[in-house]
């Protein structure tokens, strides 16, 4: 087993980089807003999207198959990702 000279440094540093690329959350035209809600009224379960979302300070993209859509609780499963749909920046159907 190796030996760690400075125990916790690479911790520290990874916490702090993860930090600077923090992101704060974007607000949407309404347009967008529009745009967005069109496109998930056309997903069904079973289909390949790709979603660009915000997550924990974080701008993700998610490429899988539609596992749930929830319109009560607002929320779509994509693989194993639950997002709710105020967090969704674009959506795109890549297979029915």
């Amino acid at each position: 087993m190796p030996f760690d000279a400075m125990k916790g440094l690479q911790d520290a540093l990874r916490q702090r980089e993860e930090k600077h690329l923090r992101v704060e959350k974007r607000e949407l035209a309404e347009e967008t807003i529009e745009q967005i809600s069109r496109q998930l009224k056309k997903i069904r379960k079973g289909d390949k999207v790709e979603v660009l979302y915000f997550n924990a300070y974080h701008e993700l993209k998610v490429i899988g198959t539609v596992a749930k859509l929830d319109y009560t609780f607002k929320c779509i499963t994509v693989g194993d990702e639950r997002i709710d749909f105020d967090d969704i920046y674009m959506v795109k159907i890549l297979e029915h």
